[in-house]
C-alpha cells in the first residue's frame, strides 16, 4: 500500500457549486445512479428506481432505520441573551444530551437555557471538544423538542426545506441521530414493494448518525484522525439473516456508509450487538460482511470518501467522481447515488 493513499490531500477535489444539490429529487428514486462495477473496472449510468437490474433474488439489503431529531434549537439565556443549540448525543439519559452551543465562549457550567414552550435545561458540564452536557427538566422532552426545535441540515444546504420529512428516509423509526443516512433517502415505499416482489430482502439496523458525518479531516496523515462514537443497534434476527445470505452465496449490501460501519464493527465484536462504535475505515480494509455498497457522492477531504476508496479502488473512485462531475451528478446529501458492486 502507497503512503501516498494516507495523504489528506490525495482525496481532494474541486465541485462547482452548482452540483451540490440543494433539495431531494422528486421523486427521490428518479435521480441519476453511477454503477460501478469493482471487479471490470467498468461505469455504467443509470436512473436509481433502476437498481433492481444490479439485485438479485436472496441478495439482502440492509437499512439503517435511525431517525432525525429536529436537534437544533433557538434559546435565551437567564440574561436574555441568545444562544443557539445542536443536540449531538444522548449521554445515558432521555433528559441529558451531549450539545454544541452557541455562542461558545458565554455559555458556562451552571447557566440556564430558555426555550419555547417552557422547556428548559441545564449546562451540567463543559468537555474538553468544547462541547457541553445539557440536562433537561421537562418530563415531556421528545414532544417539545418535536413542537419547537429544527432538522439540523448540513452546512452546505442553503435552501430551507418545504417540507422536514424530506430529510428522512421512508422506514425512520427511531430518533436520536442529528444527520440523515443519505444513501436511503432514494427509496420510496413503492420501490422497496416492488424489490420484495422481486425476491429482494431487507433488513434494519440502527446506527445514530452524528456530528462528525460532517467534521472536516485536518490530520495530513489521515490514519491520525479519530471518528467520534455513534450508537448502533442490531438484532440477533438480523445477525442470523446475515449469515443465511452468506451461506445461499448471496449478496449482503450496505445502504450507506452508516450501514457499512456497523456492519463491519459487529464482525470484529459479534457479542456486542448493542453499543458504540468508533470504527473508522480507510484504505487498506478488510471488508468481513459487506459485499456491495449504495451511497452518495462524499465531500472532499472527508472520512466517507475514504471508506468509500477503501471498499472499491482509490484511483478508480476518485476517476469516478471525475466522471460523475462532467455527467453533472449532483453531490452530497440530496444527490445522485453510487451502487459499488
Amino acid at each position: 500500500m502507497s503512503e501516498e493513499l494516507f495523504d489528506l490531500e490525495r482525496y481532494d477535489y474541486n465541485l462547482p457549486d452548482e452540483l451540490i444539490a440543494q433539495e431531494p429529487a422528486e421523486p427521490r428514486d428518479s435521480c441519476k445512479l453511477m454503477v460501478i462495477n469493482r471487479r471490470t473496472k467498468s461505469i455504467e449510468h443509470k436512473i436509481f428506481k433502476d437498481i433492481g437490474d444490479y439485485l438479485e433474488p436472496g441478495d439482502l439489503l440492509v437499512l439503517n432505520n435511525t431517525k432525525v431529531i429536529p436537534a437544533r434549537l433557538y434559546g435565551r439565556k437567564e440574561t436574555g441573551a441568545h444562544v443557539e443549540v445542536l443536540l449531538l448525543e444522548k449521554d445515558g439519559s432521555e433528559k441529558r444530551w451531549k450539545a454544541l452551543v452557541k455562542p461558545g465562549g458565554k455559555i458556562k457550567t451552571g447557566n440556564k437555557l430558555y426555550f419555547k414552550n417552557n422547556l428548559s435545561c441545564s449546562v451540567v458540564e463543559h468537555l474538553d471538544d468544547g462541547s457541553r452536557i445539557l440536562e433537561f427538566q421537562e418530563p415531556q422532552f421528545y414532544s417539545k423538542l418535536e413542537q419547537i426545535g429544527e432538522i439540523p441540515l448540513p452546512p452546505y444546504i442553503k435552501k430551507e426545506l418545504d417540507d422536514p420529512n424530506k430529510y428522512q428516509t421512508e422506514y425512520a423509526k427511531f430518533d436520536g441521530a442529528v444527520a440523515a443516512p443519505t444513501a436511503g433517502l432514494h427509496f420510496t415505499k413503492e420501490l422497496m414493494d416492488e424489490l420484495k416482489v422481486r425476491g429482494i430482502k431487507f433488513a434494519e439496523i440502527t446506527l445514530h448518525v452524528g456530528l462528525d458525518t460532517f467534521r472536516p479531516v485536518k490530520e495530513q496523515d489521515i490514519r491520525n484522525h479519530q471518528i467520534h462514537e455513534e450508537y448502533f443497534n442490531v438484532s440477533k434476527d438480523v445477525l442470523h439473516e446475515i449469515a443465511r445470505t452468506k451461506a445461499q452465496g448471496k449478496r449482503v449490501i450496505a445502504v450507506g456508509t452508516t450501514v457499512v460501519r456497523t456492519l463491519e464493527s459487529i464482525s470484529r465484536n459479534p457479542n456486542k450487538l448493542v453499543d458504540k462504535t468508533s470504527l473508522y475505515i480507510y484504505p487498506p480494509f478488510e471488508f468481513k460482511i459487506v459485499d456491495a455498497l449504495i451511497t452518495n457522492f462524499h465531500l472532499p477531504k472527508s472520512s466517507l470518501l475514504f471508506l468509500v476508496s477503501a471498499f472499491s479502488d482509490y484511483k478508480f473512485i476518485m476517476d469516478a467522481y471525475e466522471i460523475a462531475k462532467e455527467k453533472e451528478y449532483r453531490f452530497f446529501s440530496f444527490g445522485d447515488a453510487m451502487f459499488i458492486i
